[in-house]
């Protein structure tokens, strides 16, 4: 399906590729993504902050409560 991108008035032509819906769109029109910030994706794919699917945050220490089970307990 082909689309017309209208360039009038920019100053450079650009065109980028949505990493969802692989349509073109010129470069200005995408976005990082919320949830995946190496996304770069047009305003109909773009997803709604989610903070439960980042990833965690490398500082950041995670404590499991329970012991596991293939470790003695002392």
């Amino acid at each position: 399906m082909s689309r017309y991108l209208d360039t009038r008035g920019l100053s450079s032509v650009a065109i980028g590729v949505c990493d969802r819906c692989k349509l073109k769109y010129s470069i200005t029109e995408l976005m990082a993504d919320g949830n995946a910030p190496g996304l770069r994706v047009c305003v109909d794919c773009r997803d709604v902050l989610d903070p439960y699917r980042l990833p965690a945050r490398k500082s950041e220490n995670i404590v499991l409560r329970y012991p596991r089970p293939d470790e003695p307990l002392s």
